[in-house]
C-alpha cells in the first residue's frame, strides 16, 4: 500500500506495510523472531538467578541446622560424660548409708565388751543380731548364698579343696563347706570351698572289717603263744 506525502510542495511516495498484511519482509520477521527469543533468554536468565539464590538460601540454612545440631550434640556428649562420672564416683552411695547402722551396732559392741559389763551370752546375741541385719542388707541388694552342701559339685558355683570317701553319698557331693560363696543377681562373685564326696567301694570296706577282726585276735593269739612258751619251760625245769 502506497501514499502520497507533500513536503514543501514536492510530492514522495513512502509504502507503507501494514500489521495484517501477509506479504511482510524477510527482514521485519528475522527482526520480530530475534526480539522473541532475546526475551525468553531474558526470562531464562531471570530464572536461573531465582534458582540459585533458592539454593543458596537452602543450603544456608541446613549449615545452620547442622551447626545447632552438632552444637547440641557435642553437649549431650559432654553431658553423659559427666553423669558417668558422677555415677561411678557414688555408685556405691546407697550400699553404704545401709552399712552405717551395722557398723554403728558393732561399735557399740566393742564398747560393751572393753566395759566389762556385758556377759559372753550378751555379746554371742548381739554379734549375732548384726549378723542377721547384715545378711537382711545383702538380701535387699540381691546378694545371696551359694547352696553347696548336700548339692551335687558344680564348678560353675562350687571350688573344692579335696575329696574325702563317704559311704553314704556317692561321687561329687558336696560334703562339708569352708567358706561360703556368693552370687549378685545371677553372677556368681565368689564360688564356694567345698570339700567333695568320694563313693567307698565294698573291697575296701570288706577289707577294713578284715583288718579289724585281725586286730582283735591278735592279742589272743599272744596270750596263746605266752601260755605255751611258759608250759615248755616248766616241762623242762622238771625233767
Amino acid at each position: 500500500m502506497a501514499e502520497e506525502l507533500k513536503t514543501d510542495g514536492e510530492s514522495v511516495k513512502v509504502k507503507v506495510t501494514e500489521a495484517g498484511d501477509e506479504n511482510t519482509s524477510p527482514d521485519n520477521a528475522d527482526g520480530i523472531s530475534d526480539n522473541a527469543s532475546g526475551d525468553e533468554g531474558a526470562e531464562k536468565g531471570n530464572k536461573t538467578e531465582d534458582t540459585e539464590e533458592v539454593i543458596r538460601q537452602e543450603l544456608k540454612a541446613e549449615k545452620e541446622r547442622f551447626l545447632r545440631m552438632y552444637a547440641e550434640f557435642d553437649n549431650y556428649k559432654k553431658r553423659c560424660t559427666r553423669d558417668m562420672q558422677d555415677f561411678r564416683k557414688y555408685a556405691n552411695e546407697s550400699l553404704l548409708r545401709e552399712l552405717l547402722p551395722i557398723i554403728d551396732n558393732l561399735e557399740r559392741a566393742v564398747q560393751s565388751a572393753e566395759s566389762g559389763n556385758s556377759t559372753e551370752n550378751s555379746v554371742k546375741e548381739g554379734v549375732e543380731l548384726i549378723l542377721k541385719d547384715m545378711l537382711r542388707l545383702m538380701e535387699k541388694f540381691h546378694v545371696k548364698a551359694v547352696k553347696a552342701v548336700g548339692q551335687p559339685f558344680d564348678p560353675m558355683f562350687h571350688e573344692a579343696i579335696g575329696q574325702e570317701e563317704s559311704r553314704e553319698h556317692g561321687d561329687n557331693i558336696v560334703l562339708r563347706e569352708f567358706q561360703k560363696g556368693y552370687l549378685l543377681h545371677d553372677r556368681l562373685i565368689r564360688p564356694s570351698m567345698v570339700m567333695v564326696s568320694k563313693a567307698g567301694t565294698k573291697t575296701d570296706s570288706s577289707n577294713t572289717e578284715e583288718t579289724k577282726e585281725e586286730e582283735k585276735e591278735s592279742p589272743a593269739e599272744e596270750d596263746k603263744k605266752e601260755k605255751e612258751d611258759s608250759t615248755a619251760e616248766n616241762e623242762s625245769v622238771r625233767e
